[in-house]
């Protein structure tokens, strides 16, 4: 599940520096003294990212000076008084950056492993009923090990009714009985082991199914020791206890008249807000972990992370923000006040006890921000998923634009040189919750090869780990979408309805929904070019592409050239060089169309070049010239030009 709500940005550095603060902020501070702080520099950064500024204007000295109270005045009411104390707020969560002093990596499992993710609705079937279950799972395990996979994210399997596709957990220590059974996800989790493979679970602890047992307690008595695991407030005025909306659109409040309270919903109405500032919750939830991981689980992917502190007030939502983030009262949950206690505490009472993974979701969150989250002193989280890659500034998953991969540059530039040694990287392109890269970048086709094997490149060649998406490494594409029965989605099922509502004729909404539903993603895995792609051997639960017949795996894991092969020989070359995992990342100065890089460990570099526009363009090394070894590229033969998405590997110097 993902916000879609970025608030940082990919521009060069800035280079204005502060003293550390040991000082809270007020209204009298100024617009240059946020660069101090994590929050205050992932915005500002965002700012001039998203309009196109340079950085010249903050550090200009009438600009830099300004208080934060003047910003009420200057904005002509686009921010009011409530929106800057909300500001001052978050700022004064964490002071001060964080500064990293390592000059070594740890290494460690995950951060060499490759992961892959499975949406196991959507992955194979094994007893025909049209849905992805546990045993197609199981089944597929040597293709997987084949490919060189390292370690599997499963999206949930727990018991659910569905209302978003596992994501509204009814009971967590039950398997859907869609997926099979407790017995068969035993049976899987010793395959993937007995391969020396590893296996992580998606868990979602912001919030749960409407109908879990929980749940259920809480709405039918206000004195049940269960009403305080989620947040229900009385009303006021008349309505409801604030302004908030919901990610997936409409209100974030549910009312129950058994309690005569309302439920907070960020996401869909049958997904209730859980209440961590209830200590008898938090361990009740530790407790859960503690019995998978006892289990032998070797982690988890926790699901908008970031979202579980919210602020107890429950003050209203800015408009002025709403209108930047895509829902009121965002800025009250996105970076709660007890966050990092929370995760700590996380941390401290499971993962540490079991030496376990843990990669958290975190939209919204800036690089400093992540900083703060995965700094290995700071024990937290290992990783985050940042997700400011995945759109163009300024545009979300609906806009109809064809995403500039020349975007990417500065964005991935800087994490590699800013994140730091004690932090890591997880690196995302694709994943159930966004439309493929591929036809984001070009919907005609023509280029979908060479722009798969492009993404791939930046995945298994940057430091951080890479998080291949099922069916990524044969360059699956988006479907095609044209009426309303053909969407399970229920973020983009409200979409559509939104969209009417406000005056789109059916087919303007469809046209708009069907490029940016999440459904995109979760269609049945290509595994060869039989009707329903060799997914089932009866009616999938949502249809097949229209391409399975050319694009699926029987066809390219033969074939030297396909993106299968690629992607395995990208694997392989990752796993035989520590220089592409641990190694110095060395930026090549080049022009805006083309990202060149060297990746260094002592004797050991690789230099890749890469075209990230659709014409070509000049090399910036006459490798002919140097001691220059092509060990990989997206095309067939060496050419003078860089061509269009073009990306080349080479081994540098003389153990080449």
């Amino acid at each position: 599940m993902t916000a879609h709500i970025y608030l940082h940005s990919g521009v060069p550095d800035v280079r204005i520096t502060g003293i550390r603060r040991n000082t809270m902020f007020t209204a009298d501070s100024r617009i240059k003294e946020l660069f101090d702080t994590p929050f205050g520099y992932d915005v500002i950064q965002t700012i001039l990212y998203m309009t196109g500024k340079d950085i010249a204007l903050i550090k200009n000295p009438i600009v830099g000076n300004i208080k934060l109270r003047s910003l009420v005045s200057l904005s002509k009411g686009m921010i009011d008084d409530a929106f800057v104390g909300t500001l001052i707020a978050i700022l004064n969560r964490e002071t001060k950056r964080h500064q990293c002093s390592k000059n070594t990596i740890d290494k460690k499992w995950w951060k060499s492993a490759v992961f892959y993710q499975i949406y196991p609705r959507s992955f194979m079937d094994s007893n025909g009923d049209g849905i992805g279950d546990i045993n197609g799972i199981t089944m597929k395990l040597d293709y997987l090990q084949g490919l060189g996979i390292d370690a599997l994210w499963l999206s949930p399997v727990y018991d659910s009714p569905n209302d978003d596709n596992g994501y509204d957990i009814r009971d967590y220590e039950k398997i859907m009985e869609e997926f099979g059974s407790m017995a068969d996800f035993d049976r899987l989790l010793l395959e993937i082991h007995r391969r020396g493979m590893k296996l992580i679970m998606d868990l979602v602890i912001n919030h749960t199914s409407d109908e879990h047992k929980w749940f259920k307690a809480a709405i039918s008595d206000r004195s049940s020791p269960y009403h305080d695991y989620y947040i229900l407030r009385p009303g006021k005025n008349g309505t409801y206890p604030n302004n908030w909306t919901s990610v997936f659109g409409g209100g974030a409040w549910n009312y129950y008249e058994s309690v005569n309270e309302y439920g907070l919903h960020i996401f869909s109405k049958k997904q209730m807000d859980l209440n961590w500032e209830d200590e008898a919750l938090r361990k009740e939830l530790y407790g859960m972990v503690n019995r998978w991981l006892d289990k032998g689980v070797d982690g988890f992917r926790l699901d908008v992370i970031n979202l579980i502190s919210k602020d107890p007030q429950l003050p209203m939502g800015s408009e002025a923000i709403a209108s930047l983030v895509g829902a009121v009262g965002y800025e009250h949950t996105f970076y709660g006040p007890r966050l990092h206690e929370y995760l700590k505490e996380l941390r401290a009472e499971t993962f540490a006890v079991h030496n376990a993974f843990s990669v958290g979701e975190g939209a919204g969150v800036g690089m400093e921000v992540a900083k703060q989250i995965t700094a290995e002193s700071r024990k937290e989280l290992d990783e985050i998923f940042n997700f400011e890659q995945l759109d163009n500034p300024g545009k979300g998953r609906y806009d109809d634009y064809s995403y500039d991969l020349r975007y990417l540059k500065p964005l991935l530039s800087k994490w590699q040189l800013e994140y730091g040694n004690d932090c890591w990287p997880a690196l995302v392109f694709e994943n159930h919750d966004n439309p493929r890269m591929p036809a984001k970048v070009s919907d005609d086709g023509i280029y979908r090869d060479k722009i798969s094997k492009l993404i791939l490149t930046l995945m298994l060649t940057l430091k951080g780990t890479p998080y291949i998406y099922q069916g990524q490494e044969i360059g699956m594409t988006n479907s095609r979408f044209r009426e309303l029965s053909d969407l399970r989605d229920v973020e983009s099922i409200n979409m559509y309805n939104k969209l009417v509502s406000l005056g789109k004729t059916p087919k303007e909404a469809m046209k708009t929904v069907g490029k940016g539903t999440r459904d995109n993603a979760r269609i049945p895995m290509q595994w060869d070019d039989t009707d329903t792609g060799g997914f089932s051997s009866s009616e999938p639960w949502i249809a097949c592409s229209t391409d399975h017949h050319i694009c699926n795996v029987k066809e390219q894991i033969g074939r030297e050239d396909s993106i299968y092969s690629f992607t395995r020989s990208l694997i392989d070359l990752r796993h035989k060089n520590e220089a592409l995992v641990y190694g110095e990342f060395i930026p090549v100065k080049t022009d805006n169309d083309t990202f060149c890089y060297i990746r260094k460990l002592g004797n050991t570099s690789f230099y890749i070049e890469i075209n990230l526009s659709g014409t070509n363009t000049k090399r910036k090394k006459d490798i002919t010239k140097e001691k220059y070894a092509m060990i990989l590229c997206n095309y067939d033969k060496h050419d003078e030009l860089l061509r269009p998405y073009e990306t080349t590997i080479y081994l540098i110097g003389e153990n080449k």
